[in-house]
């Protein structure tokens, strides 16, 4: 009677499982980003009492620091949400700038470098990825779609270089010495103005010196708390009306924005979403500049540049954030699952002893009469 029976999850190594290692068995409850998160009871354990108290306890341990991860992810999503709010006041006038000189330029032929069209020889793919782990897939997708991008470009038989921002993503690359890298950047805990300026720099000085002939931006856009899409967008040659177009030339208006709100339906953690439509009204007919149009265009596209790499990645890291929320939920739901299992064997086995110890006294008693 010393052992028992146990089905459980075939992933989970529970001879790792004590209450000094819940760190260390948190990746065995998370779900795997290329398996479904519903599991089969198939493999068979035997231990005694004390072993399965021990794995009991530190389930338990694993499942508060789910817990905790989640809650922490969640609050994190509300601070890139009040970063984005707080950066579209800048945008909006920006666009607004941006739209009304155009207006005045439609008829003038102007060369401005960030807006110059060049046939495509070389080409420069900005790949954003998260710092840390235990996102489920988030990291997976973006490095995936990054490989597909590069084949792509290998197929149309075009030279190109790979700028990596996040811990993950310059790992990835390092490991793979074929892939031509021209910078590594890491970013903090919540991107700002000075991250996304040390990549405008470094795509401005490529683009302007001819070195690439365009940009593209690959990272992660926030869907909702379940899902998110990684998506590519022509960052440069930027359209002089301030526009950001997709590779296959699709643009978008810039003055459309969408924002997302953490709210609570029903006991559970959701998103709203809103599309606003910024108003650029036309500048006083009276207005003059004091500098030449082009010049102004100039001087703005850079920080127009500038701004959407900000949101960009904004939206990565909510992205990231989210897709935390989900893998430690999942864990959570494991973790439970786990407990109620072993909890099961321990009462089984805890009865059977009992039982056992029961028929050897009445055994021993009968024999004695």
């Amino acid at each position: 009677m010393s052992s028992s029976h146990l089905s459980i999850f075939p992933s989970h190594k529970l001879s790792h499982l004590s209450s000094h290692s819940s760190l260390s068995s948190l990746s065995s409850l998370l779900p795997s980003p290329l398996a479904p998160t519903t599991y089969r009871l198939s493999t068979t354990i035997h231990c005694g009492l004390r072993d399965l108290r021990d794995r009991i306890d530190s389930v338990k341990n694993t499942q508060k620091i789910t817990e905790a991860m989640k809650l922490v992810a969640a609050a994190k999503v509300r601070r890139a949400q009040e970063a984005v709010v707080s950066s579209r006041p800048f945008s909006e006038t920006l666009v607004e700038v941006l739209y009304n000189i155009n207006t005045q330029l439609q008829t003038d032929d102007i060369d401005v470098p960030l807006t110059k069209v060049r046939p495509v020889r070389k080409l420069a793919l900005v790949v954003v990825t998260g710092d840390r782990g235990l996102c489920g897939g988030f990291n997976n997708a973006v490095l995936k779609k990054a490989e597909s991008r590069i084949a792509e470009i290998k197929a149309l038989g075009l030279n190109f270089i790979v700028i990596s921002v996040g811990k993950k993503g310059n790992t990835y690359f390092l490991r793979r010495p074929y892939i031509p890298v021209d910078r590594f950047l890491d970013l903090g805990n919540l991107p700002t103005t000075k991250d996304a300026q040390a990549i405008s720099d470094d795509v401005f000085s490529l683009f302007v010196s001819e070195e690439v002939d365009k940009v593209e931006l690959l990272y992660t856009k926030f869907v909702s708390l379940v899902k998110s899409d990684p998506v590519i967008h022509t960052l440069l040659p930027l359209s002089p009306k301030g526009e950001i177009c997709d590779i296959n030339g699709v643009c978008v208006d810039a003055a459309e924005d969408e924002l997302f709100r953490l709210t609570t339906k029903e006991g559970k953690l959701t998103v709203e979403r809103e599309t606003v439509r910024t108003p650029t009204p036309a500048f006083s007919p009276i207005l003059q500049f004091e500098q030449d149009p082009v010049q102004i265009l100039d001087a703005l596209l850079p920080l127009y540049l500038n701004s959407q790499i900000l949101r960009a990645l904004q939206e990565s890291l909510a992205s990231e954030l989210a897709a935390r929320m989900s893998a430690m939920s999942s864990a959570t739901d494991n973790a439970i699952e786990l407990k109620k299992n072993l909890s099961i064997a321990y009462n089984r086995q805890r009865q059977a002893k009992i039982t056992g110890e029961i028929l050897e006294i009445v055994a021993g008693a009968e024999a004695l009469i």
